[in-house]
Formats: structure tokens, C-alpha cells, sequence
């Protein structure tokens, strides 16, 4: 089994003669989509002409775009990549102008719902032209946009580049030796105490390496995101991306409102872990991701396929024989290197209907939930296969939903069948995990919003970006973590805070984790029947608001109490945890 994946089905390289005619038919492609705007057709025949030729453009783009970003995940240093991303970036820009006076057509159309009756070609992507109608309020104005969406090319988007070249060229001096960050901070699921201990103190002293560049970029990202806001015609950095994600406050309120309330439990959990652990005073950061008990193992990759194809196949078949195919055609890139991103991500290829998935794989079961995690997001693209391309843009809490929905899955069936030993070490694990998807990802949501709320003011130094996420830490995990072995660089290692046009990129993770659980909770109580409501749910995730697709399989997003059911499954197993704790 090779372990890297394979993007050959884009293009044999950048030479390809497939890529190179697309790379010149880009601007080609461009430059027909205008002029069919600027033509005298009948609104309907424009419309329609409009619609296929975005369709052409975005498989193009999404080919080409793919192909150069995927090469630079596993190779930071790839400078040919890095060229013609750069090209990419620049054709993209009169790309998005075009795609703006399209959505500012379509807004001015007054009689939109009758030429969508009339015409059998718009009516299947009906909602994606409501959408645009709708948007066509909050487009920059066409007279500012070229200068600010070049820009964003010298400002956002070169400052998200130089935070990823950061991170994937930063090395750690560990125990004598250098080694890539994501090695490092995969140290963290160790068996030996001394060395998540050692790991964590030789990573948060490297920082100090890259401490400066960090926060210039940061800061200068989301100053970026707060003129894009009111460019935009939007109160705040926060409503521009609730209606970038078809969500609404009041469904956001509702989780947040049902997450801090059970905080208190979450901490339970860590302070029985810690007490396991031989601390007295909560857990010390580097002990977070600590494994528990004697059944922990390290599994080598051949193993994990195994587990996930047994496992996860009990959904349905159809589960396991993708994922198969996902490590037979290379699909998955596993191993951390030098040169490589840190974290996890899944890329669609959707004219193709395959997935890349990027780990960094070191044989704990974390990463085999990461793997499961991963496929999910492969499996939902799987499901939008055939769509039109305008109708698979789901939001991001949405695309969290099938991710999270495996990752539970594979937990429930693997505890089921594990002895007592298994089941404390294999619960502690799954807790670990909904920790950082509740706790983690509330106390990212209140350090994002402190550092664009201050950012109107002033540019964070580096002291107080740290003060900041200390202090979120302390809001959210309280008495769980030892006051003085926290993570003051958490906004330093973690790739969500730097996307230039992607803000906010934390609390959807907490919104896939409780709805990913609820949807899990409707499977338990229809059983096989379910599967295709699933199937059907995720292939509809681009075709609605947040609030629709939920009711759909019948849960009320913007209601409390759905949120604290998903939660008192979670408070169920912290109970059970802390009583395995105090019997160990």
C-alpha cells in the first residue's frame, strides 16, 4: 500500500499538456461568461447561458486550483507550485468580478421566480439563483471591488500563504533533534509522560521563532475581514459569516447557550483524567491528549484500514467498500514530513467524484478517528456526486456533519465489542475528542472575536494575543487545566484563524460535533432505514439554509434543547468516565 496520495487524475504534472491548455482557457473562459453578460439575450436565455458557463468555469478552476494547492500541502517548498498558485490567485480575481456582476444581474431580475418556472434548465438549481438574488445586497460595489480584490492578493491572501509556508518549514528543536512542528505536536498522544511533557515544552519555546511573523499575520487578516464586512454592508465580521454559512444567530445562541452550560461537566472529565494522571491541580496542557489505561496501542496503518473497513462497514457495506477504495486508488496522504501542513483536511474532486485526504498519521486511535473523520467529509462529496456544481457548496458546519457522524460511529461500534480496559481507554478517547470540539473550539470562537473586536483599534502585539488565548482558555476550560500549563500559542498552531474570506472557522467544528451526534442519535432509533435519509440528507446540504436541512430529518437547530440532548449524551459518558477514574 503507498502512502501518499496520488494526483496524477489531475495532471501528470505542471508541464502536463492537459494543464497547460487549462491554464489557458481560463481567462478564455472567463472573458465568454462576460460577454454573455454584456449581451442583448432574452433574460432567460442569458440566465441560462450565465448558469452553464459558470458550471464549465468552476470545474476548470476547481481542476486547476487543486492541482497546485494539493502539491504545496505536502510540499511547502515546491516553488513551481507556488508560481502558478500565485498565477491562479490573479486569473480567480477577474473570476469573482465576473462572478459579482453575475449575482448583481441576477438580484436585478424582478420577475426571477416566473423565468425559474419557465425554464427546465434553472429549476433544479433554483435555490442557488435565490441565493444569488439575495447576496446581490451585500456584493462590494462594482466600482471598488478590482482594487480591493487586488488587494487582498498583496494583503489576505499573502499573509495566509506566508502563515502556511511558516508552519510547514517550522521545526522544533527536540531532545537534540529538529523536527517538523506536526511531528512534534503529535507527541502529544505519547505513551511516555516525559515525552508529551518534553515535546510541549520544546514547541511552545519555538514559537518564539515565528511569534512576530504570526501575529503580523493575524492581525493584518482580520483587518482585512472587518473592511471586507463593511465593504460588504455588514454590521460585523460575525453576520457577514453567519450568512456566508446560511445560519442565523438565533441557531448559533442556541448551541453556544447549551455548550457553556455544560461546561462544568467537561470539566469534571479533565479533572478526573488528571487525577488518573497523578496531577492535583487540573491537567497540564501537555497531558490533554495523554492515552489512559493499559489497552492503548499503537496501531500501524495497514491496521488501521482494517478497523475502519470492520467498523465502519456495519453502518453499510457501501461504507466500507469506499473507504477501500479510497486507500487502494491513493487517495490519502498519510505520514508527516518536512515540507508537509500540519492537522488533517479533505480536498473534493468533484468532476471526478473522488477525495484527497491529507493526516498526519503516528498509530494512536485518535488518528484512526481522524481517518474516519477525513472519509466522512470524502463520503459526503461522495453523495453530492452528479450535482450541479452551484449546489454543493455546503456551509460549514454542515460539512462537518458526515465527519462527525463517522467519527461516532466508529467510537459506538469499537466500544461495544472492547473489554472494560478497552472501554475506559477508548471512552477517555472519545471525550478527548468532544472536549476539543466543544471546550477548544468555544474558547477559538471568544479569542477570534476579542482579536477582531480590538483590531478596530489596534494591531495585538504578541503579548496580548497570548493574554487572549489564555484567558478564552480560562473561560472555557476553567479548572479542567492546571492555571500555569496552558497553551498561550494556540492562535499560533492552528490554521483556522489565518484563511483570508474564511472567518470564524471554529465554532462550525462544535456545530458538526452536537448535530453529527443528533443525526448518530436518529440512526440508533431507525436503524438501516435511516441510511438513505442520511445519504439524502448530506447530498441536500448545499441546497438550503442550515435551518432546513436540519428539519429535514426533523431537529429544530434554532431551539436550546436539541443542543443540550446531543450534550447529555456526552455528560452520560463523562459520568461513566469519572466512575472507571475513581475504580482505577
Amino acid at each position: 500500500m503507498k502512502n501518499t496520495w496520488d494526483l496524477s487524475f489531475l495532471y501528470k504534472g505542471f508541464e502536463d499538456e492537459a494543464f497547460q491548455a487549462d491554464l489557458a482557457r481560463l481567462p478564455e473562459a472567463i472573458v465568454e461568461q462576460k460577454a454573455i453578460l454584456d449581451s442583448d439575450l432574452p433574460v432567460q436565455e442569458k440566465l441560462e447561458k450565465l448558469m452553464d458557463a459558470d458550471e464549465a468555469l468552476s470545474l476548470l478552476m476547481d481542476r486547476l486550483f487543486n492541482f497546485a494547492g494539493l502539491t504545496l500541502a505536502t510540499d511547502a517548498g515546491n516553488g513551481t507550485a507556488q508560481q502558478y498558485e500565485d498565477k491562479l490567485s490573479v486569473i480567480a480575481n477577474d473570476a469573482s468580478l465576473v462572478g459579482s456582476a453575475i449575482t448583481r444581474f441576477v438580484g436585478s431580475i424582478e420577475n426571477l421566480e416566473e423565468i425559474i418556472a419557465a425554464s427546465e434548465k434553472l429549476q433544479p438549481i433554483a435555490f442557488a439563483l435565490r441565493e444569488m438574488k439575495q447576496s446581490a445586497a451585500h456584493v462590494i460595489p462594482a466600482e471598488i471591488e478590482p482594487w480591493m480584490l487586488q488587494m487582498r492578493l498583496s494583503g489576505g491572501s499573502a499573509f495566509s500563504q506566508l502563515r502556511d509556508k511558516l508552519d510547514s518549514t517550522h521545526t522544533v528543536d527536540f531532545r537534540g533533534e529538529s523536527l517538523p512542528l506536526p511531528a512534534v505536536r503529535g507527541m502529544a498522544y505519547d505513551g511516555d509522560a516525559s515525552v508529551r511533557k518534553d515535546a510541549y515544552e520544546a514547541e511552545i519555546a519555538s514559537y518564539k521563532k515565528i511569534e512576530l511573523p504570526m501575529s503580523y499575520c493575524l492581525n493584518s487578516i482580520k483587518m482585512e475581514a472587518r473592511t471586507m464586512a463593511k465593504a460588504k454592508g455588514y454590521d460585523s465580521v460575525l453576520d457577514m459569516t453567519l450568512d456566508q454559512n446560511r445560519m442565523d444567530r438565533e441557531t448559533l445562541e442556541a448551541m453556544i447557550t447549551a455548550i457553556k452550560e455544560y461546561l462544568p461537566h467537561f470539566r469534571r472529565y479533565l479533572r478526573a483524567k488528571a487525577a488518573y494522571l497523578g496531577h492535583e491541580d487540573g491537567l497540564p496542557f501537555y497531558d490533554l491528549f495523554a492515552p489512559v489505561g493499559k489497552a492503548s496501542k499503537a496501531y500501524t496503518i495497514e491496521e488501521a484500514r482494517e478497523v475502519l473497513l470492520r467498523e465502519m462497514g456495519k453502518f453499510t457495506p457501501a461504507m466500507a467498500q469506499f473507504m477501500d477504495n479510497a486507500f487502494e486508488q491513493r487517495w490519502i496522504d498519510v505520514y508527516p514530513k518536512e515540507g508537509k501542513g500540519g492537522g488533517a483536511f479533505c480536498a473534493g474532486a468533484h468532476e471526478y467524484d473522488r477525495s484527497l485526504i491529507l493526516t498526519n498519521f503516528q498509530g494512536s486511535f485518535s488518528d484512526i478517528s481522524t481517518l474516519a473523520h477525513e472519509l466522512g467529509h470524502a463520503w459526503h462529496n461522495r453523495c453530492m456526486a452528479g450535482l450541479p456544481y452551484c449546489l454543493t457548496g455546503t456551509p460549514m458546519p454542515l460539512a462537518e456533519t458526515a465527519s462527525i457522524f463517522n467519527e461516532t460511529m466508529l467510537a459506538h461500534q469499537v466500544l461495544k465489542n472492547a473489554s472494560a480496559e478497552e472501554q475506559f481507554t477508548l471512552l477517555e478517547s472519545s471525550l478527548m475528542e468532544v472536549t476539543q470540539t466543544c471546550v477548544d473550539i468555544l474558547s477559538r470562537y471568544l479569542f477570534e472575536t476579542e482579536v477582531i473586536d480590538t483590531r478596530a483599534d489596534h494591531a495585538m502585539t504578541v503579548d496580548e494575543l497570548k493574554d487572549a488565548m489564555l484567558r478564552a482558555q480560562d473561560a472555557t476550560y476553567g479548572d479542567g487545566l492546571a492555571k500555569d500549563v496552558r497553551h498561550p500559542y494556540m492562535w499560533a498552531c492552528k490554521s483556522h484563524y489565518y484563511s483570508s474570506g474564511l472567518n470564524f472557522y471554529n465554532f462550525p467544528y462544535a456545530f458538526g460535533e452536537l448535530f453529527g451526534k443528533g443525526v448518530f442519535a436518529q440512526y440508533l432509533k431507525e436503524g438501516d432505514a435511516f441510511v438513505p435519509k442520511y445519504n439524502q440528507l448530506l447530498r441536500s446540504c448545499g441546497s438550503g439554509t442550515i435551518a432546513e436541512v436540519a428539519a429535514s430529518v426533523g431537529i429544530d437547530v434554532r431551539n436550546p434543547d436539541f443542543w443540550r440532548a446531543s450534550l447529555e449524551v456526552v455528560k452520560a459518558e463523562i459520568d461513566t468516565f469519572c466512575q472507571l477514574c475513581e475504580k482505577q
